[in-house]
């Protein structure tokens, strides 16, 4: 599995994309039931304010860099360590399509709304006629009964996939993979926002724009009701714990050894 380096008081799996998109095609084939998490600034905040939800962050399989501060923090936390590139999972959901489609692995798609899941679909076949998809979920926005989540594990068991791409929002997805891990009997991917932009119903910036790392403010102007305090306060935060990180390292403190 990719080796992880320690972001604040949460774990970051390093590699390449291409090393990204292998590992979980290795879990997929070997039907673990694991689960994937892509971390951008606002979940590693919510791990450090949340001992559970770091806990769910600590014990999932792989955790991407998903934002590009988390990618450059990793590496400027860790001196002596290469340059971490960005693996977003509106990245990584296409080229995993792809490459399940070449190794015949199948997926389920469970998240957000009918239209997205069939935009989706949609296009994949379109693009990777030769991909498996064998199902899809749009679940309620309400919290799920009991016999309602029964059914619906019931279900994607049945379907069989090799890769459930989870699309809940964070931090709903992650907690949601953790809570039916060992129960679903596949490798589950958090890849929340990447739906909509897969299914072609939502723009993204260009890559020279992302480079800049100016994605958040592009979701700002989208959404600046809901958005605006989680990125004034949880910006805000991420980088005064990453100062003060970098503080106590500069000072001789010990960082947390690396884990495999």
């Amino acid at each position: 599995m990719l080796p992880k380096l320690p972001l604040l008081d949460s774990w970051i799996s390093t590699g390449t994309p291409a090393e990204f998109v292998a590992a979980i095609l290795r879990l997929g084939a070997m039907r673990a039931s694991a689960y994937v998490c892509f971390a951008n600034v606002h979940m590693v905040v919510e791990a450090q304010q949340d001992a559970e939800f770091r806990q769910i962050l600590r014990e999932a399989a792989v955790v991407a860099p998903d934002g590009s501060p988390v990618a450059a923090s990793v590496s400027w936390l860790n001196p002596g360590t290469p340059p971490q590139p960005r693996v977003a999972g509106m990245d990584l959901l296409p080229a995993l399509l792809a490459a399940a489609a070449e190794s015949g692995q199948s997926v389920y798609f469970y998240g957000t709304t009918e239209e997205v899941l069939a935009a989706m679909v949609a296009r994949a076949r379109h693009e990777l006629p030769t991909l498996r998809i064998v199902g899809t979920c749009s679940p309620p926005f309400r919290p799920l009964t009991p016999a309602e989540d029964a059914a619906e594990i019931a279900a994607i068991n049945a379907a069989d996939p090799d890769l459930l791409f989870v699309a809940l929002g964070c931090p709903r997805q992650e907690r949601w993979m953790a809570a039916h891990r060992g129960q679903v009997k596949a490798c589950m991917l958090g890849v929340g926002q990447a739906f909509p932009v897969y299914a072609g119903l939502e723009q993204r910036l260009p890559a020279w724009a992302r480079q800049l790392w100016l994605e958040w403010a592009y979701r700002l102007w989208l959404e600046p009701r809901r958005l605006w305090r989680r990125y004034l306060v949880t910006n805000s935060r991420f980088l005064y714990l990453l100062a003060r990180r970098g503080a106590a390292q500069l000072v001789g403190k010990p960082a947390p050894r690396a884990a495999a």
